[in-house]
């Protein structure tokens, strides 16, 4: 068998065809996007040399053997429309396409060999191995991509654009590393938010406007517009700084709107009531999102030492649960990185326990107002964690079910988090069919 089979101290652990198998209720296009982001993928010559920058969304790259400009696609999409937001895996950098794992070795320093993309008879796949597991497509490309601000900064580098939603960052540095306590799992700490001094630390709201209102005369692309950055803990209260920045921000962007309030999403820090109410009043911001990372206040404080810092955990919680009251019920969410409460050695000790304390955690949340949601922990190279072992696909696919079955029960649509406005969360692609 080509895909990943290992026996664990208490059995086997179920193959990817197997737990397709044994979750016939859940989608195999979402059981195969979870295992591709938890295990990563190769891009092979042929695949690279698919990618058009004219018709893709593509990052430039050099070939590390050959010293010759390519292109790297964004990611991948399934062939139901689901999008998977993967990271490369290879040699150095894992952008060249050649294969370091062999098929036959199911792990690599204890880490599941990653995912092939290919190209067999002039369609673009998905391998496990040798095995074909599906026909895959690259992310299209966005037209604004092309254009300069007035400023003559490039577009793309102003905001990114998934399949249906436009991403904006207007603060690249995160304070929580300021003295070294971001987030262990976070692989940005190796660079893009750790070093101020390399980093672009701030966006013009005015390039910001004047690459939505471009971005916006591709008629049908985008859905939402999200915006998220870095902590800022400055100001005269905790955060203030941060928010001051957003208000700029999200008022610029919305003038390119008649509505008072328009499809959108803050994924922040966790605000004050106060804090929120400005926000609120003075922008048109849509729903609001601080991000916990880990439902259990001992793996918190643990996994993220600088929330942990600064906020903690309770506090964390109750500022969510205030938020609902100036959002609206179904408006407020946090999210997870699924599968961190796992690492080793301040993790839980089982999947079952690790399972248990999620569910029971987001359900909390949920009477109270918040919903959760999660993303696939994928091991980064930068990060704190890069030599743990990810837990098992089926442990992810119990997560999506359980998360999906509290947003069923409590009523909650994640409007922004779903297949369509975000693609990052496999609890809600299952939420498309309730």
């Amino acid at each position: 068998m080509s895909d990943s089979s290992v026996l664990a101290d208490k059995g086997h652990v179920l193959t990817r065809r197997e737990v397709i198998e044994k979750y016939a209720d859940v989608s195999p296009f979402t059981v195969i996007k979870i295992d591709v982001q938890r295990r990563g993928v190769v891009y092979r010559e042929k695949a690279l040399k698919a990618a058009d920058p004219g018709l893709h969304d593509v990052r430039k790259r050099i070939d590390e053997n050959t010293g010759e400009p390519g292109y790297l696609p964004a990611s991948l999409l399934l062939r139901d429309g689901t999008t998977v937001m993967a990271g490369t895996r290879g040699g150095g950098t894992g952008t060249t396409g050649k294969e370091p794992y062999s098929h036959t070795t199911a792990r690599a320093s204890d880490r599941e060999a990653p995912y092939f993309v290919d190209v067999i008879d002039g369609k673009l796949v998905l391998l496990d191995g040798d095995e074909l597991v599906d026909e895959v497509d690259f992310w299209p490309a966005a037209d604004f991509y092309s254009k300069v601000t007035s400023s003559g900064i490039p577009m793309r580098e102003i905001a990114v654009a998934r399949p249906q939603r436009i991403d904006f960052d207007p603060y690249r540095y995160c304070h929580f590393w300021d003295n070294g306590h971001g987030c262990r799992y976070c692989s940005r700490g190796g660079g893009y938010y750790k070093n101020r001094n390399e980093a672009v630390i701030s966006v013009s709201s005015q390039d910001a406007y004047e690459t939505l209102h471009e971005a916006l005369k591709q008629k049908g692309r985008f859905a939402s517009v999200h915006l998220t950055g870095g902590s800022n803990m400055g100001g005269k209260e905790m955060f203030d700084d941060e928010v001051d920045r957003y208000i700029e921000f999200i008022q610029a962007l919305g003038r390119n709107f008649s509505s008072r309030r328009f499809p959108s999403q803050l994924i922040a820090s966790a605000f004050s009531e106060k804090q929120l109410e400005r926000i609120y009043e003075n922008t048109g911001i849509a729903t609001y999102t601080a991000d916990i990372e880990v439902l259990n206040e001992e793996k918190f404080n643990w996994i993220c030492p600088g929330k942990a810092e600064w906020v903690g955990y309770q506090e964390w919680k109750q500022r969510l649960v205030n938020a609902v009251s100036i959002f609206g019920p179904g408006n407020v969410n946090t999210g997870t990185v699924g599968g961190v409460e796992l690492a080793k050695p301040g993790g839980f000790s089982t999947e079952d326990e690790a399972l248990n304390s999620n569910l029971e955690e987001a359900e909390d949340f949920a009477r109270k107002g918040v919903s959760v949601v999660y993303i696939v922990w994928g091991i980064g190279p930068n990060s704190a964690f890069s030599n743990q072992k990810s837990p098992s696909l089926e442990y992810f696919v119990r997560l999506a079910k359980g998360f999906h079955e509290i947003h069923s029960k409590f009523g909650f649509s994640v409007d922004n988090d779903t297949y369509r406005n975000c693609g990052n969360h496999p609890d809600t692609d299952l939420d498309r069919v309730r």
